[in-house]
Parts: C-alpha cells; structure tokens; sequence
C-alpha cells in the first residue's frame, strides 16, 4: 500500500475513534471501514500500537510550534497552548487514547523537544521543564474536553432554587463569560501568572 493509502487508513481510524470512541478502535472495525481483509492492514500498519502512533502524529502535525524560535518561552508557551487546543477539540474522543499509551512517534517528542529546549532557554531549570509542560497540557486536554462537552453539562435549569450562588452565576447573561473557552482562558492566564512567579522566584520550589 502506497503512503497515500496508509494516510487513508490512519484518516479512516481516526473518523471511527471520532464517530464511536476511543474503545471502538480495532483492527476488525477499521478493516470493514475500508472494506479489507483484516490480515490485509497488517502488510502496512503493524500493529494497533503503530496505527495509534501514526494517529497521534496526525494530530500532533496540527500544533503550531513555530513560536518558540521567536518569542520568549511564556508568550511562546501561550502561543502553543492555544494551537494544541485546537488540534485536540477537533477530536475529543482520541485524547483517552494518546493519553493513556506509550509515545513513542518522533514527531510528538520532537514537539516536546522544542518546548522542553526553549523553557530551558528561558531560565527554567533542567529538571523543572517537563513538569512545566504537562502541566500546560493537562490544562489543554481537560479544556479540550470540556469545549465539546454538553451544552446542558451545568445548566441553571437543574439547579435546585436553594442554590442561589450558582443559579445566578449560570444566569444566561453570564453565559459568555462561564463557557468553557473562557474558563480554558482563565485557567491558561492564571497558569501563566503561576509560572511567571515561580519562574522569577530566587528560591523555587
């Protein structure tokens, strides 16, 4: 199978895993998807594990990491936050699925090499840099739920009478401001804010 066919194959994975869930993805199902032979996928994707990788370099090809040649590491680190939300809302159901496997496609830890290489830059500490990042992207991936999830998720409509300080909070005319792409702006300005101090800190913890 050419390299245009593999591509279709990790495209036709990655509308099952969209369309079903992560659980639904096997090699059986996706062999019906594209109408083959299961023992047929296996002469170009070797396995369940390798066709999970070619999905999260699929993914990982959508971030935008271009910020961190130019920018200083927190507005940069911003810039790529952004970008990954993006990339990920676009297909909720694969994040229990990537975040729950080994990585091991060169592409994600190339992009993590450019993070973890520019907040190094910046002045944090060797040993700090990978915390600083997954604690960017657990804020991403959680928001990257919550953009999709129900729009009755927390309704005012179901909140008992006696609850006044949410019934208010969740009254309509606040409804921009209680969203979750607010609530992943708020999270990701005062994540920054953290890290900006403890970065400045003489003695950090």
């Amino acid at each position: 199978m050419a390299r245009l066919k593999r591509e279709q194959l990790v495209l036709a994975a990655l509308d099952l895993i969209d369309e079903d869930g992560a659980e639904a993805l096997t090699m059986r199902a996706l062999a019906a998807r594209v109408d083959r032979q299961v023992s047929s996928l296996y002469n170009h994707i070797a396995s369940r594990g390798e066709l999970i990788e070619h999905i999260r370099a699929r993914i990982v090809a959508g971030i935008d990491v271009s910020a961190f040649g130019v920018h200083p590491w927190d507005p940069a680190l911003e810039a790529w936050a952004r970008s990954y939300l993006t990339a990920f809302a676009a297909h909720p159901n694969v994040i229990p699925l990537l975040a729950t496997t080994p990585i091991r496609d060169r592409s994600t830890l190339e992009m993590y090499d450019t993070v973890v290489g520019s907040l190094v830059r910046g002045g944090w500490r060797e040993h700090d840099a990978v915390a600083v990042m997954r604690t960017v992207e657990a804020h991403v991936l959680g928001s990257a739920l919550d953009i999709v999830a129900p729009g009755d998720l927390l309704a005012q409509a179901s909140v008992p009478s006696e609850l006044v300080s949410l019934r208010s909070a969740l009254d309509a005319e606040h409804a921009d401001a209680s969203g979750a792409e607010s609530a992943f702006r708020v999270g990701l300005a005062a994540l920054m804010h953290g890290l900006r101090a403890r970065h400045d800190s003489p003695t950090p913890n």
